[in-house]
């Protein structure tokens, strides 16, 4: 049977049954097939965690080997192609895809490392388009399918030394919303989360927590500029991606939404 057809209907079918309350906060992804990458590590993790535990069968595409990982080097575009052949293989088929792998090579505008800026490029925009290309094609044929991409507030705001990380980020909501617009006959919805803060291995520099020091603790946490005062915690943008990727998200595509604690609030 077309998944489409027994998307709403199962939805509707679960409301009034014991524990409903509760799945509606945590969407239920029982038979559901996802596609994750960057997940074994970080925000990804947390992501496949979120997937997995409410029913979901989830394969990680990501360069470190592990559990239900397929091991890939995202800025290679033919081991991409090759990757998500395999995974639409062991899950035979795909409902959802979320693109969260990313990479950070800080480097000035002037003596651009034109080296970290393609791979920058390659693994943060070029491997979710073509995740996206592959993947989007059995979603639309069975009428069905949540493609949610982990974008930055460095999507539209900028920041010295990451001009490939600001760029690529800022195109890949720019693909989203375009995605959106093609896929929406086809029952395929598109959208990205957009995290400020997280308390990530990404944020570690040189052996020190970058979120425990200056400047963040004086003038985001301090200061305000954050208001909540804190890093996201890998879990709480989780639960943003399982929303927007679950059946509970039925009419929102093309969007972005910001989970940062309210950093982008502030002028």
């Amino acid at each position: 049977m077309n998944q489409a057809n027994t998307a709403g209907t199962g939805a509707a079918a679960r409301a009034d049954t014991p524990g409903a309350a509760a799945r509606r906060e945590s969407p239920d992804f029982s038979g559901r097939r996802a596609v994750v990458t960057g997940g074994a590590h970080g925000i990804g993790a947390a992501i496949v965690e979120r997937l997995r535990t409410a029913g979901a069968q989830v394969v990680v595409l990501d360069r470190e080997t592990g559990p239900g990982v397929v091991e890939v080097d995202l800025a290679d575009r033919a081991a991409v192609q090759e990757a998500s052949t395999t995974a639409l293989h062991r899950l035979s088929g795909v409902d959802i895809l979320v693109n969260c792998a990313g990479v950070l090579h800080p480097s000035a505008l002037l003596g651009l490392d034109l080296a970290g800026y393609d791979t920058t490029l390659a693994v943060n925009l070029h491997a979710p388009v073509l995740l996206m290309r592959s993947l989007s094609v059995p979603m639309a044929e069975q009428g069905y399918g949540r493609i949610v991409n982990v974008t930055s507030v460095h999507a539209r705001f900028g920041e010295p030394l990451s001009l490939a990380y600001d760029a690529s980020k800022g195109a890949l909501e720019s693909a989203t919303r375009t995605a959106a617009l093609e896929l929406a006959d086809h029952g395929v919805l598109v959208n990205a989360v957009a995290p400020g803060f997280v308390a990530t291995r990404m944020s570690v520099v040189n052996g020190e927590d970058e979120l425990s020091a200056e400047p963040f603790t004086s003038v985001y946490a301090g200061q305000g500029r954050l208001p909540l005062r804190r890093a996201a915690r890998p879990a709480e943008v989780a639960s943003a991606v399982a929303f927007l990727a679950g059946e509970e998200n039925s009419y929102i595509t093309g969007q972005t939404l910001t989970v940062d604690g309210g950093l982008t609030a502030r002028f």
